[in-house]
């Protein structure tokens, strides 16, 4: 850890903990951050034991952020916000035990979402042992004042028999110092026999809300959608928001890059910005499938939902060389919903 101070017309102190740089207006706000972070004596990123002695990453901002991921599945399994609430679901019942994925937090799908394929449900990629990648390539995300970790995966001889393509699936994880959170994919063909390869994906997010009856979903009035209840048939949403009575498992086709989660109770707007991902699924389960699920407490699905940023629809398709990307970045925010004062749209054209 390494403090710098440096003299201007407006004083700044600038701090440094390991890779993570840190700079505030306001020198003594900045130095109250730091004196609290280095008495709490926590790395920015730290590799520790999780459940089952699975091996996970925490990376951590001095604010009081936080974000967990397993390197079994490349799962976010947590993402707290400086008051150390927990934003995500994640399954009482989630077993953590390979080959099960994991029930909760933010699946990767790929290279199959859902059924939509010859492949397992979802794909393989979200029960695979990735690895932390020591020399990433740059990625075209602005990195500056965050904390990140990059990961990789790579087709095992048993993945190319069910799914004969060569790939490199790269996944940056970045923490930013606002308590935002951003996944960035970049999927490669390296086959060698010059053959293209298709697939389809999805951040399978699981948002903890308070309770699904008091959440809507703003973004995706008067599209077209796709609903898995009635065999994938094309329906355009009708209402001015989506809102939560029943079991809802839809597919939102060119969807827009902003998608707006407001829940009533909290008094939280959770912000989804997306890009290379056209499709947006949105799921929860309801009662009966819940109590069907071994990995799920029976009444769970009242304190979770899935909003998804994916592309399904139409697979994205790579030839040898070619390489795709796709991210997801989140948001936690305060609002004041359940008063009337906030505007959603605001919120969706704001920055």
């Amino acid at each position: 850890m390494e403090f710098k101070k440096k003299m201007g017309e407006d004083e700044e102190l600038t701090l440094f903990f390991g890779s993570l740089l840190v700079r505030s207006s306001s020198a003594a706000e900045t130095a109250t951050v730091a004196a609290e972070a280095a008495a709490t004596e926590k790395a920015p990123m730290e590799i520790c034991k999780g459940i089952n002695g699975l091996e996970k990453v925490i990376l951590r901002d001095i604010r009081g952020s936080s974000v967990e991921i397993y390197l079994y599945g490349a799962q976010v399994t947590s993402w707290k916000n400086e008051h150390r609430e927990e934003l995500l679901f994640v399954s009482s019942k989630a077993i953590f035990k390979p080959p099960k994925p994991i029930r909760g937090g933010i699946p990767i799908c790929f290279p199959q979402f859902s059924n939509h394929g010859s492949l397992e449900a979802h794909g393989f990629a979200r029960n695979r042992f990735w690895s932390i990648d020591p020399s990433p390539p740059p990625f075209p995300t602005n990195s500056t004042n965050k904390t990140f970790v990059d990961l990789i995966l790579k087709p095992t001889e048993e993945d190319m028999k069910i799914w004969p393509h060569s790939f490199e699936f790269r996944l940056r994880v970045t923490l930013g110092p606002a308590g935002d959170l951003m996944l960035t994919s970049r999927i490669r063909n390296t086959n060698t026999d010059g053959k293209p390869f298709s697939f389809t994906f999805a951040y399978h997010t699981y948002f903890s809300v308070s309770d699904i009856s008091e959440v809507r979903v703003e973004g995706l009035e008067t599209l077209d959608y796709l609903d898995n209840l009635q065999n994938k048939q094309r329906f355009t949403e009708q209402g001015d928001a989506i809102t939560f009575e029943s079991e809802v498992d839809k597919i939102y086709l060119s969807t827009p890059t902003k998608i707006a989660i407001l829940d009533h109770e909290k008094k939280r707007t959770f912000v989804i910005r997306k890009d290379g991902l056209p499709d947006a699924v949105v799921w929860n389960p309801w009662d009966k499938k819940a109590k069907a699920m071994a990995d799920f407490g029976d009444d769970e699905y009242k304190h979770m939902l899935c909003v998804e940023a994916a592309a399904v629809e139409k697979p994205i398709t790579l030839k040898p060389g070619e390489e795709w990307k796709g991210r997801q970045e989140l948001s936690a925010v305060p609002s004041s919903y359940c008063s009337g004062q906030l505007d959603p749209q605001r919120v969706l054209q704001g920055s």
